[in-house]
């Protein structure tokens, strides 16, 4: 058969994808784009926001009303958290949870084979392990991702992801280490490593995120090891330590800050206040040189008063984050939050929504601008319009003129001055 696929959310849904893809190669299917004809798609879903079901929804209806004979095969965590929802959404034939992606060839098979519809969605249990196939190639051409944890116990107020995603599992090292010696035979400079709760892997095992860096950094080919979203009251001393002592890990620090208020902070149940949130990232700019401190930044959660919203403005603009996501508290039922007083307006949302990100993107700027004169190694990725593209090791984003590509090539870059997003710069 061929099979296309469709992905919604994070860097973890995109590996999960990958997986899936490659298990359908595997079975000797053919794996398409899905602009192209198809025998079956799957649409592996976000839920991290009302939105995401939303455009969850909106995608089965739309590949159902465009490709009426093809099976639609719906997955991921918008299924495993509202599987109600997802079951009545009458467009898929296929509602699989995301306990077991490896599964999903098989439903598919089976539904291709005599037309019955297939709703498979189970309970995420405490004794479950980790089981997403590691693999063997990604979509990328220099990055590629590696999903290393699954599952959060942290149950922040606002946030279904503790449902849809179950309790925490970690990969084993061996794995680790194997799966990053495949990737850098298949040509990949950098990998980045990615969980549902990061910083969480390792619990109840005798190994940590400290290991698993030093595992991908063991390995010859792979230049640049990189790690996703962070938990801030998971960042100690010694793990900062550790990190420090790798020439490939990358100084780019994704710590998840929420709110810049502490009442806020409080009412969303996050571990941590801005007391702790500044003084570790003063630790990190102290050991690591250049370090870019990138984070997210909800506005309008439920009860956030102008005051508090003020001190959250403030807090981003002290810190000089290098890059924000911003985005409005979405309530999701099956929350503590969904239930709480004093629920924000969308238009008050829309609006701290536009102060918070000219604020960060201010700060961005500024943390660009602190670049130029400097001179950094630059892994390209892409070409156009006379530019070559590509991160330095703090992610910012430089453009160099030049007649050639670069893919895939690491150089050192004079950065001469900072734009919008990125930074100009010259070879060296």
């Amino acid at each position: 058969m061929k099979v296309a696929f469709y992905t919604l959310g994070c860097k973890v849904n995109q590996y999960e994808t990958e997986a899936m893809r490659e298990a359908f190669a595997a079975a000797g299917h053919t794996v398409v784009p899905d602009s192209a004809p198809f025998d079956a798609i799957v649409i592996n879903s976000c839920t991290v926001t009302a939105e995401s079901d939303r455009k969850t929804r909106q995608t089965v209806r739309r590949f159902r009303k465009e490709r009426p004979d093809a099976a639609v095969i719906l997955t991921g965590c918008m299924v495993q958290a509202f599987s109600d929802e997802a079951k009545a959404l009458a467009e898929a034939d296929i509602i699989a949870g995301n306990t077991d992606v490896k599964k999903i060839v098989e439903y598919a098979e089976n539904f291709l084979s005599d037309g019955e519809r297939i709703f498979a969605v189970s309970d995420h249990k405490k004794e479950e392990r980790f089981n997403t196939p590691s693999l063997n190639n990604f979509a990328e051409r220099t990055r590629a991702y590696m999903k290393i944890e699954d599952g959060c116990e942290r149950f922040c107020t606002y946030c279904i992801i503790p449902t849809a995603r179950g309790f925490v599992r970690s990969k084993p090292l061996d794995e680790i280490k194997k799966e990053a010696e495949n990737l850098s035979r298949a040509g990949f400079s950098e990998i980045v490593l990615v969980g549902i709760n990061l910083t969480s892997y390792g619990k109840g095992e005798d190994f940590d995120l400290a290991d698993a860096v030093d595992a991908v950094c063991s390995v010859e080919g792979i230049k640049r090891v990189r790690l996703g979203s962070l938990e801030p009251d998971h960042m100690s001393d010694e793990m900062l330590s550790r990190f420090k002592k790798q020439d490939k890990f990358c100084p780019q620090f994704h710590l998840s800050l929420q709110s810049g208020c502490d009442e806020t902070l409080k009412r969303m149940n996050r571990r941590y206040d801005t007391a702790f949130y500044r003084d570790l990232v003063s630790r990190i700019r102290k050991s690591f040189e250049n370090a870019a401190i990138t984070t997210d930044i909800m506005v309008g959660f439920a009860g956030e008063t102008e005051e508090e919203f003020e001190k959250s403005l403030a807090f981003a603009r002290e810190i000089g984050f290098a890059k924000a996501h911003i985005f409005a508290y979405s309530r999701r039922a099956g929350t503590v939050a969904y239930a709480l007083p004093n629920q924000v307006s969308n238009a008050e949302k829309a609006r701290r929504s536009r102060l918070m990100s000219e604020t960060t993107l201010k700060t961005e700027n500024e943390f660009l601008s602190s670049l130029a004169g400097k001179v950094f190694p630059v892994l390209f990725e892409t070409a156009q319009d006379g530019f070559a593209e590509g991160y330095t090791a703090n992610y910012s984003r430089v453009k160099v003129q030049s007649d050639k590509p670069h893919t895939g090539e690491i150089l050192n870059v004079k950065i001469i001055k900072a734009e919008r997003d990125y930074c100009l710069g010259e070879f060296v």
